[in-house]
């Protein structure tokens, strides 16, 4: 097996460190996290670096668009924009999905007009999905949608909708048709609806962690939409986001290597500068044992997102190794964020500290963008079926 990583996998990981080295501050990271938003220049120069235009087919003015190479190195990118702001890397993981909804299922009208401003950072969509009485059961939303005229009318309530408060429109997952033969995943449809307009009201919800992310409430009453919003088939929109499930899991999981790898750098600096008894508090194996589990186990998640990613990129079945990826790099980053935090002590709930700011963004890991007892259950039935269980 060859180890030996591509050369473009190191310049860009190389390109995203010079750039928060010449444009983000720790402070102004701080501040972003504090105000709960991220300014929408960061998307331009994104665009111009050509971050955007991972998941966007060259004639429309993206680098690849090729859904192997892609996801390869959109989990490089991921990884290393969680190690300085993982909220940035959740918000691109999104436009990167948008991108990935308008190549497979987008009209050639929507092709033409979002594809080459999405990889400009000219557009911003979120997607709403989750409702306050459904959860993790997507299928039982109540948000209907339908024709009246020559448009369309959304009616409904989206809860934890990242972006929504930065969109410029929102893929709508909402009921356009009646359930066929008691299945609830047909007769949905993703329509795309302008998010500013009387009849979309957008509540930010104050999270814990991610906070920059922009999560939000958002209400739609009679939200009016042009009669060509329908994203890929109608009555079929369910069975669109499915198709990108392996590879938002794969790039979830990137985020939390990206925060477990932050967090260990901080703690060994600290263990190397910070002296106790006349010696490098580093020189301590009680300082040493757990900075060496959460190596260890970042080394693990790590290959795991690799070779999931690598899986995809081989057109190869990665449904398994993604939900692996995703279930233990988040659990791996909730684990190793505690254990560095003990080896900063006090300094490291002091407000000013980056390890402060990972330690809250890896909460939402184990139940964003699905429940680690969801990935689980997943797993069980495609291994029991196998009779591996």
């Amino acid at each position: 097996m060859n180890f030996k990583a591509p050369e473009e996998h190191g310049l860009l990981r190389d390109s995203v460190r010079r750039f928060f080295a010449r444009n983000l501050s720790e402070t102004q990271i701080r501040t972003m996290d504090r105000e709960r938003r991220i300014p929408r220049d960061i998307w331009k120069e994104f665009g111009e670096l050509g971050w955007l235009g991972l998941s966007v087919p060259r004639e429309f003015g993206g680098s690849d668009g090729d859904a192997g190479t892609s996801v390869v190195m959109g989990a490089i990118l991921c990884e290393e924009l969680s190690r300085q702001f993982p909220s940035l890397a959740m918000d691109w993981v999104l436009l990167s999905m948008t991108a990935r909804l308008f190549r497979e299922h987008g009209s050639a009208e929507q092709k033409a007009e979002y594809l080459p401003r999405l990889a400009r950072g000219d557009f911003i969509m979120a997607f709403g999905m989750t409702e306050p009485s459904g959860g993790t059961d997507i299928l039982s939303l109540t948000t209907r949608a339908a024709m009246e005229g020559n448009q369309w009318s959304v009616n409904g309530q989206k809860l934890f909708t990242t972006f929504a408060g930065e969109a410029d429109a929102i893929a709508v997952l909402c009921r356009t048709d009646p359930i066929e033969n008691g299945k609830r995943a047909r007769g949905l449809s993703l329509v795309l609806t302008p998010r500013h307009q009387k009849g979309v009201e957008v509540r930010r919800l104050e999270l814990m962690g991610m906070r920059a992310g922009g999560t939000s409430e958002v209400f739609f009453d009679d939200a009016r939409a042009p009669s060509d919003a329908v994203v890929g088939q109608r009555g079929r929109g369910w069975y669109h986001l499915l198709s990108s499930l392996d590879e938002e899991r794969i790039l979830s999981a990137a985020i939390y290597v990206g925060i477990a790898a932050a967090a260990l750098d901080i703690a060994v600096q600290y263990a190397k500068d910070r002296s106790a008894f006349g010696r490098p508090i580093g020189a301590y194996q009680a300082v040493q044992h757990p900075l060496v589990e959460v190596a260890t186990e970042l080394a693990q998640i790590r290959l795991l997102t690799e070779k999931a990613a690598w899986l995809l990129s081989q057109g190869r079945d990665c449904a398994g190794d993604a939900a692996m990826a995703k279930l233990a790099a988040s659990e791996t980053a909730v684990r190793a964020t505690d254990r560095c935090m003990r080896v900063l002590g006090g300094y490291g709930l002091v407000e000013e500290s980056a390890l402060e700011r990972l330690f809250r963004d890896a909460r939402l890991g184990p139940f964003s963008p699905i429940s680690n007892e969801m990935v689980k259950n997943f797993l069980g039935e495609k291994w029991a079926c196998r009779g591996v269980i």
